[in-house]
């Protein structure tokens, strides 16, 4: 199972920036650790897609995600997305690790990172393949306190 990490600039571009009940929130993959990054997008001040060395998204299908619900009880943030199900057509897609998850309507900063999960070892989708990203309806993909 994949492993969420929360992007540290994810906090203050939610505050100042970010609308996710209305936003169009998108994936982004890499096979590139944050850490090996030139700008590491995981750290603060760097949290955006242009630190992510993309693979190529030619054979692949649509990466736009739903968002189910934006929305606190009681204090607490939850968002929730709808699963996503890639499919590379007419050829492979990858390989990558890292699949990102970025708020594709933010223009200050450009393309903001929510986090990315960390499937802990390099995955190829051959032609006709898919790869279910499953977010939690529960828990949602993240919560705020």
């Amino acid at each position: 199972m994949a492993t969420f990490n929360k992007v540290n600039d994810f906090v203050l571009n939610a505050v100042q920036t970010m609308n996710l009940s209305t936003d169009q929130v998108t994936l982004a993959l890499s096979n590139t650790a944050p850490g090996t990054e030139t700008s590491d997008p995981s750290a603060d001040g760097f949290g955006i897609l242009a630190n992510v060395t993309e693979i190529t998204y030619t054979n692949l299908s649509s990466r736009n995600v739903t968002t189910t619900s934006s929305a606190q009880t009681a204090g607490t943030y939850k968002l929730v997305l709808t699963d996503i199900t890639l499919t590379s057509s007419g050829g492979s897609t990858g390989p990558f690790q890292y699949v990102y998850i970025f708020d594709d309507t933010t223009t200050a900063p450009i393309d903001a990172l929510i986090g990315f999960y960390d499937y802990g070892s390099a995955l190829t989708l051959n032609d006709g393949d898919s790869l279910t990203v499953d977010f939690s309806a529960a828990n949602g993909v993240l919560q705020i306190v």
